[in-house]
């Protein structure tokens, strides 16, 4: 889950990256499944994303998860005095726990 929605937020700036997960936590939009798509339903939220199978899940857990992220990284970018605004995720990488 949480690799389909860290795929989903690549090349986003800050505030929209957040304002997505907002929206997938209120399931106004859907985060689409593209690999690890076995059981996920379809769901018309899908295409408005660009999901080719209409497969869409919204991920609670992994959406909280990468915002509390995001907003870690927005509270480091502002000590470290970098600008905010202009703030955007150039690179993002799930990794499996051991």
């Amino acid at each position: 889950n949480t690799r389909e929605s860290a795929l989903a937020l690549q090349k986003m700036d800050l505030k929209k990256a957040k304002d997505f997960l907002e929206a997938v936590l209120a399931h106004k939009r859907a985060i689409p499944f593209c690999r690890f798509n076995g059981g996920v339903g379809r769901t018309g939220q899908a295409k408005n994303e660009g999901a080719t199978g209409g497969q869409a899940r919204w991920p609670v857990k992994s959406a909280e998860f990468l915002l509390n992220l995001l907003r870690n990284a927005e509270s480091n970018a502002e000590v470290k005095g970098l600008d905010v605004d202009n703030l955007f995720i150039s690179h993002i990488q799930v990794n499996k726990a051991m």
